[in-house]
């Protein structure tokens, strides 16, 4: 029963540092477009965070005396989450070069209303009452944050890249906890909740190379070799991915994906807090406004 109790707890600061380390590694890949293009600044993430990823299991399996073995649908379903995830990467570095970044992670942001249908349809996790009020004040405030309807155009390809990223994303998401899951076929219990949100991503992480790398070798040649000559700036990308990927299957493997999703909203504020105290941006009503109604989420998902 303690240990009920402490998962049922533990997701939430797991979903505050996951949120913490993307909002960091976003920040670091949108920068490196100065010298990778959009697909080989999304590469990075992956052939960088796979070596920490696997070493990482490689401890835990040392340290637990073993790793779950993975049953068969382990790994088409962490396949696609991984493929989900390297075209929702794609698609909002995108959205930062058609607008901004900040208005491009808005954008993606739709995420949380995608995921909470997706593992509704696949997963059959429906949200209670609270979840999908939480899902739908988090939409509200992503709207008014964008600057409400104006912004919302067909013809804005931001918006067609970000509602694409959030959609991929979401499904990512649910690829990942269900992976996750399966995880535990044939055992008793909730065992190796550590093992297995380590050894989820590392799988994904190290797929991504071969589906990511293998295109970027047919199209884009020369972004394999600059993804290593700039391996300062890349590596940390690399670093700041591989410590979210973990947080967030943690988190995935102890909670409802939707569920997560949704407090991981906390994200904006984390930025709102950086761009005023770091970088000393101000902001005006209509941000503040969206930072309540995300405020207020926060409460609701937590319920």
């Amino acid at each position: 029963m303690g240990h009920e109790r402490e998962s049922a707890v533990l997701w939430i600061p797991v979903t505050i540092a996951a949120a913490g380390f993307q909002t960091a590694r976003t920040a670091m890949q949108q920068r490196l477009r100065a010298l990778l293009s959009v697909s080989g600044a999304g590469f990075v993430r992956y052939v960088y965070g796979a070596p920490i990823a696997i070493v990482a299991v490689a401890l835990t399996a040392a340290i637990d005396g073993g790793l779950p073995e993975p049953p068969a649908r382990f790994w088409p379903i962490i396949a696609g989450g991984g493929l989900a995830q390297i075209v929702g990467t794609i698609l909002m570095i995108h959205a930062f070069d058609v607008r901004d970044y900040a208005i491009g992670t808005v954008y993606t942001k739709t995420e949380v209303v995608q995921v909470a249908v997706f593992s509704l349809v696949f997963l059959g996790e429906p949200l209670g009452v609270l979840g999908w009020l939480a899902t739908l004040v988090c939409f509200a405030g992503v709207v008014v944050l964008a600057g409400g309807r104006r912004v919302w155009h067909v013809r804005d390809r931001a918006v067609l890249y970000g509602l694409g990223a959030g959609g991929a994303f979401a499904l990512a998401s649910v690829g990942i906890r269900a992976a996750s899951q399966s995880l535990l076929d044939g055992q008793d219990g909730d065992g190796h909740v550590v093992a297995r949100a380590l050894l989820t991503p590392a799988v994904m992480n190290t797929m991504q190379i071969v589906m990511h790398g293998g295109y970027l070798a047919v199209r884009e040649r020369r972004q394999l070799r600059l993804a290593f000559v700039h391996w300062r700036s890349s590596s940390v990308v690399g670093v700041l991915s591989v410590c979210g990927s973990a947080c967030w299957a943690l988190a995935f493997t102890l909670e409802n994906a939707a569920r997560v999703r949704t407090f991981g909203q906390v994200e904006l504020l984390i930025t709102f807090a950086v761009a005023h105290w770091w970088l000393g941006e101000r902001h005006g009503r209509r941000e503040y406004l969206a930072s309540a109604l995300v405020d207020l989420k926060l409460h609701l998902a937590g319920a």
